[in-house]
């Protein structure tokens, strides 16, 4: 069963689907793995408003081209990279793993990290 639904019932469909025709341990791999990302999507799509102050103070834990080619891209343009929304997540104490772990159940969420 995926505990965490993705917000796009066709996705919710398909992963059912997918599920219905897996048997045994691999069921529950792929369920655990379902739910894992859907908890990212939600996480990831939380409503969030970055400022500048914060793309400056993420560009300051960047190194090298990485560094460099944010900078090039500019701030209206990272607005959606996800380590950039991380980061502004984060700060604000949004915490991708306390998210997950919150929306998983926390016997759910350690089955997961055990399969890693």
């Amino acid at each position: 069963m995926i505990r965490v639904k993705h917000p796009l019932d066709k996705c919710n469909i398909q992963q059912e689907s997918f599920l219905e025709n897996v048997s045994g341990e691999l069921k529950e791999f792929h369920s655990l793995m379902f739910s894992y990302g859907n908890a990212t999507y939600l996480y990831h799509n939380l409503p969030i408003e970055p400022t500048l102050q914060d793309f400056n103070e993420w560009l300051g834990g960047l190194d090298g081209n990485i560094k460099k080619d944010m900078e090039k891209r500019g701030f209206e343009a990272c607005k959606g990279v996800l380590s950039f929304t991380r980061y502004v997540r984060e700060k604000k104490d949004i915490g991708l793993d306390e998210f997950v772990k919150e929306k998983m159940g926390k016997e759910e969420y350690e089955k997961y990290k055990a399969l890693l």
